[in-house]
């Protein structure tokens, strides 16, 4: 993988603006036929987050693999065990063991990134279910080539990222049948951290002695951890 980028997919517009005020970015001119498509743009570093207005579900999260050969990746993730989903020429779609989707894009060279503030969005957390757990953080490793490692938590396990790949990889050990995917902000300071996103039109759903989950105003989970900006 040479690059990664975080989708926010959401049945409407409605949390773009909170995601701008959020990470500091600005939001790129609309694209795909029907303006689903935008990138947020940082001050610094090359872009990896993007939001999609997708016309059913809840909103949820999902990761973009940036390639240089998307049909032989394709081939290969598939062989590791992934469902394709969709084929349109340019990036295939497709579906993980365990249920979850993301896509293969073609890379166009970025590598730097970005530094961030008082606080930085730099980890998409896969929750997935006990009895899938082993199966999925393999296939993950695979699919990406990352190391896995066991996480400072027992219910947790990551991948150990390259030097200047924006997201890293936090793997969650969650109950029920169902896998999903959520955001990760790290920062300096939680407490002032979480008072400003409640500000910006965001929830508290609780606290823990690390991170804070809450919702983003179209009810989309993320937290905000204690992990020092630019670190993990």
């Amino acid at each position: 993988m040479k690059w990664i980028t975080g989708f926010l997919d959401t049945p409407s517009r409605v949390a773009e603006p909170f995601w701008e005020a959020i990470t500091g970015a600005g939001l790129s001119p609309r694209r795909g036929p029907g303006g689903e498509f935008a990138t947020l743009l940082p001050d610094d570093g090359d872009a990896y987050l993007r939001v999609q207005v997708v016309g059913d579900g809840p909103p949820r999260s999902h990761l973009d693999l940036h390639v240089e050969d998307v049909p032989a990746q394709a081939r290969r993730v598939s062989a590791l065990g992934a469902t394709v989903v969709l084929d349109d020429g340019e990036l295939v779609v497709l579906r993980s063991p365990a249920g979850l989707v993301f896509c293969l894009v073609p890379w166009h060279g970025e590598q730097v990134r970005p530094a961030g503030g008082r606080s930085l969005v730099d980890q998409m957390c896969l929750d997935l279910p006990h009895a899938v757990f082993d199966a999925e953080a393999d296939f993950w490793s695979a699919v990406t080539g990352f190391e896995r490692r066991p996480g400072s938590l027992p219910e947790f396990d990551f991948l150990v990222r390259p030097d200047g790949m924006p997201l890293r990889l936090l793997l969650q050990r969650v109950g029920g049948d169902e896998a999903g995917m959520h955001l990760d902000l790290a920062c300096d300071d939680r407490p002032a951290e979480v008072a400003r996103h409640v500000e910006l039109g965001a929830t508290v759903v609780r606290s823990e002695p690390r991170w804070t989950t809450l919702r983003d105003p179209a009810g989309r989970v993320y937290c905000i951890t204690d992990r020092p900006v630019g670190r993990g």
